[in-house]
């Protein structure tokens, strides 16, 4: 016979609901931030990670 814990069913998705609120709260925060900065600022930022993981960008 087998029998569900439902102890670890809950403390998987207590886990599972941590993990989405801090993606979520991540995510919102780079929006946020990225909405405040120049534009300019975003354009570098990015064409330097281009470069630095060796994706031709010109």
């Amino acid at each position: 016979m087998i029998t569900q814990n439902t102890a670890g069913t809950q403390t998987a998705s207590r886990t599972s609901l941590g993990a989405v609120i801090a993606v979520a709260l991540i995510g919102l925060g780079i929006v946020f931030l990225s909405g405040h900065v120049q534009a300019q600022t975003l354009h570098d930022a990015a064409h330097d990670v281009r470069h630095a993981t060796g994706f031709p960008c010109h």
